[in-house]
C-alpha cells in the first residue's frame, strides 16, 4: 500500500464534513477522497439493509480512488454497516463510534452518559452496547433528535429556532443528571455551542469527529501509512451523487478555502 495513497470518508451528505475537517487539523499532510450521497439522504429513516448496500457501493467508488484507509464519517452507516463491510476490505476501516465511546466512558465522573443521534442509531443501541462493554456499570440514556440535521443543513446553527429545539430534546437527559453528551451524529459537532448552553460547563460534551480523527492518526502510524509527501495542489477532492453546488456552498463554510470544486457522479454505478 501507497502510504501518500490519500484516506477516503464518506457520509450520507454533508455531516461528515465535520470529521473531513478534523482530520485535515489533525493530519495535515494526508490527502483525501470525500463521497457525500446527497441523492439518497438521510440514512437516519433507511434500514439496515439498504445502509448496508449504499456503503457497499461507495466503497466501490473509493477503491477505484486508490485509497489507503477509509473513515464512515457517519454514525447510522458506522452503526449499521461497519461490521457487515469490514470483511470485504484489505484495508483499514474505521467509524465514528468506538472513538467517541472510549473517550466518553473515559470522561465520566458519575456514570450517567447521555447520547444524541438520528433515530435510526438511537434504535441500533450500538453507542449502549459499545460503552457497556467499556464499562459495565454506565447508564446510558439515548435520544433521537431528527431536527438537528435538518436546521444545521439549513444553516441555522445560531438561530432561536435551534435553541428551542434543544431545549426541548435535551431537558429529559437533564432530568437524568448525565455528566457527559456524546454528539452521536457528525453534523452535531456544528451546533456544540447551543448544546454547550442548554446542558450547561458542567457536562463534558463528546466530538466524535475529533476522537475518530485521532485515532485515524494513530492507526495510520502504527502501520507505517502516515503520508510522508508535502502536501500539493490536488490534496482534496470531493464528489456527491447530487447537488454538488449546494454541497460545496456549504461546505466552504465548514472547511474555508479547502474546497475548490465538487464532482457529481452516479453512484449507483458502482
Amino acid at each position: 500500500m501507497d502510504r501518500n495513497a490519500p484516506i477516503g470518508v464518506f457520509d450520507s451528505g454533508i455531516g461528515g464534513l465535520t470529521v473531513a475537517r478534523e482530520i485535515m487539523r489533525q493530519m495535515p499532510k494526508e490527502r483525501m477522497v470525500y463521497f457525500g450521497d446527497t441523492a439518497r439522504l438521510p440514512y437516519g429513516s433507511k434500514s439496515q439493509d439498504t445502509v448496508i448496500r449504499y456503503s457497499r457501493q461507495i466503497i466501490r467508488f473509493l477503491r477505484t480512488q486508490d485509497v489507503k484507509a477509509i473513515v464512515i464519517a457517519c454514525n447510522t452507516a458506522s452503526a449499521c454497516a461497519l461490521e457487515a463491510v469490514k470483511s470485504d476490505l484489505d484495508i483499514p476501516i474505521i467509524g465514528v463510534i468506538y472513538a467517541g465511546v472510549r473517550a466518553a466512558a473515559k470522561a465520566t465522573r458519575n456514570g450517567k452518559i447521555g447520547v444524541i443521534g438520528t433515530e435510526a442509531t438511537i434504535r441500533s443501541n450500538v453507542y449502549t452496547r459499545a460503552l457497556k462493554q467499556q464499562r459495565a456499570d454506565l447508564e446510558i440514556i439515548g435520544k433521537p433528535c431528527p431536527l438537528f440535521v435538518p436546521l444545521v443543513e439549513e444553516g441555522l446553527w445560531h438561530d432561536s429556532i435551534t435553541d428551542e429545539v434543544a431545549s426541548r430534546y435535551l431537558s429529559s437527559l437533564k432530568g437524568k443528571y448525565i455528566d457527559t453528551l456524546v454528539m452521536g451524529c457528525t453534523h452535531y459537532p456544528l451546533l456544540r455551542s447551543t448544546f454547550r448552553r442548554v446542558m450547561g460547563e458542567e457536562v463534558a460534551l463528546i466530538n466524535p469527529a475529533y476522537e475518530t480523527a485521532i485515532e485515524l492518526k494513530e492507526l495510520l502510524e502504527e502501520n507505517g501509512m502516515s503520508c510522508t509527501q508535502e502536501p500539493g495542489e490536488e490534496q482534496y477532492h470531493f464528489f456527491v451523487s447530487d447537488r454538488a453546488e449546494n454541497f460545496t456552498n456549504f461546505a466552504t463554510a465548514i472547511l474555508s478555502n479547502e474546497i475548490k470544486e465538487t464532482k457529481q457522479i452516479n453512484i449507483e454505478e458502482y
